[in-house]
């Protein structure tokens, strides 16, 4: 198949956009059932191989730290080498990351392993949503249906992992999830490369080598010191690593905005859109999905629940989230993105609150109500992420905007799930499940309040001006598929 370049380009059939969709889904679908599976496994993964509190920490955490290191890069690299192909070549990585942890005789293998993973997921999630981007270009009627069925995989993503894991344990051992894992994804590689048109911008840019290297190496250093943080937040170890991955991250702005062609435009941080949806990405992770990352665990050891029943109840947000994103785009066009992300951070946080108070004798299911609730925001938001990531970035550059929002996404992820996890299990509490419950209450209080801070500065995020009000106003409807000159690429 020929390579299609953004811009006016030929009419595609229905089947071929239809094609796109689905494999560009399921892509984004796996790389999170991937993401999530071993979060319902952790006790029985941590007996196997003898992994202790701080192993623990880091097979929790290492996939974040590949998807966080990996998602702009492998973005910026799909829009201009092609996105079939970085979606081809990233099943490829996740498959050998997941026969690596299917096979890992040691926690330090399975934490390798993870990190693979993440890398070929980063290619994954970052190349999906630029496919659908091309596929379905802002603007024309589709383009809602199609942002909230990527949307939906999100949530899908998360429901159907940590009832993958748990079945395929009760079948075959901890090891099933990582074999079947590795399958999907080959599978994944050969349906993309046959099924999908390949597409890359309209004027690929210079491969952005310095860029590349200082934002993986600033992004490792600092997700490394937040999980070694966990066992200790003022260590010399985590704050030197923290401090380091800072000081980089600073060289790398630096060093885009001297640069001709960067990676990621530090001027696409004037634009109050792209503004906002970063920092919704950021307030996302750092809230809702750290508290249900670390929820599982709570089910399990404070009220004494099984795997799967947690995995279960999960699907309480899950699932809804999966609906409400379907339904987004029933949403009236003249809610702006701004608005939707920020109310459904309310929402968010409204649903978190629900969750505090559980002891040691409350049923599992009490934790319904609240994620129930924050599900139906976190499907609207899901929804508005594929929309704004594409919308909020210049023409040609969606794999980008998708890879700028979930890097927020994760790191606010990574950092989140430390923050939470040493503030539910700090010295100091009571023993036994009542003390863990107490931790998870104030963890979920510190949690709803990164929700809430984040719906405050989204909506903090107004237009500017006369264009950025109607650019914000139509979720980019009237933006032109073309790639901008250089005044215009601060306000997409």
């Amino acid at each position: 198949m020929r390579s299609q370049p953004d811009g006016p380009a030929p009419r595609r059939s229905a089947s071929g956009s239809g094609a796109t969709l689905v494999i560009a889904s399921a892509a984004t679908f796996l790389a999170l059932v991937v993401f999530t599976s071993t979060l319902a496994t952790m006790p029985a993964t941590a007996a196997a191989l003898g992994a202790g509190a701080e192993g623990q920490a880091w097979i929790l955490s290492s996939m974040s730290i590949g998807l966080g290191v990996a998602l702009l890069p492998a973005g910026a690299v799909a829009d201009d080498l092609g996105r079939r192909r970085a979606l081809v070549l990233g099943a490829v990585v996740l498959a050998v990351g997941s026969v690596l942890c299917a096979v890992a005789p040691s926690t330090a293998v399975l934490v390798a392993g993870r990190i693979v993973a993440g890398v070929g997921a980063a290619a994954l999630v970052a190349a999906s949503l630029g496919l659908i981007g091309h596929a379905f270009p802002a603007g024309t009627p589709h383009a809602p249906r199609a942002s909230g069925i990527w949307g939906a995989s999100l949530g899908a993503g998360i429901a159907v992992g940590p009832l993958l894991a748990t079945g395929s344990e009760a079948l075959a051992g901890w090891t099933a999830e990582y074999w079947i894992e590795a399958v999907l994804a080959v599978g994944l590689a050969v349906a993309a490369r046959l099924g999908v048109e390949e597409s890359r911008a309209a004027t690929p840019r210079p491969l952005d080598l310095p860029g590349v290297a200082l934002l993986a190496v600033g992004i490792a250093l600092l997700l490394t010191g937040l999980v070694e943080a966990r066992t200790g937040v003022f260590r010399p170890a985590p704050v030197g690593l923290v401090v380091g991955g800072l000081l980089v991250l600073g060289g790398w702005l630096l060093v885009e905005r001297r640069r001709r062609d960067p990676m990621l435009d530090p001027a696409l941080f004037r634009s109050p859109r792209f503004l906002a949806m970063m920092l919704a990405a950021l307030a996302t992770g750092m809230g809702i999905i750290s508290t249900t990352s670390v929820l599982l665990s709570v089910a399990e050891r404070g009220l004494r629940t099984s795997a799967l029943t947690a995995a279960v109840m999960l699907l309480a947000w899950s699932v809804t989230s999966v609906v409400t994103s379907l339904l987004a785009r029933r949403l009236p066009t003249s809610i702006s993105g701004r608005l939707q992300m920020a109310v459904s951070l309310l929402v968010v946080a409204a649903g978190q609150a629900l969750l505090l108070g559980a002891a040691p004798d409350s049923s599992v299911w009490r934790f319904v109500p609240g994620l129930f609730v924050a599900g139906v925001a976190s499907g609207v938001l899901n929804a508005a992420f594929g929309r704004e990531a594409v919308a909020s970035v210049p023409a040609g550059r969606a794999a980008m905007g998708s890879g700028a929002n979930n890097t927020a996404r994760y790191v606010g992820s990574a950092i989140g799930t430390t923050v939470v996890a040493v503030v539910t299990t700090r010295p100091g509490l009571p023993p036994g499940p009542a003390g863990l419950l107490g931790g998870f209450d104030d963890a979920v209080l510190v949690a709803g309040t990164f929700s809430l801070l984040g719906a405050i500065a989204v909506f903090l995020c107004r237009p500017r001006g006369h264009r950025d009000e109607q650019a914000d106003s139509n979720h980019g409807q009237g933006s032109a598929r073309r790639d901008p000159g250089p005044s215009e690429a601060a306000v997409p």
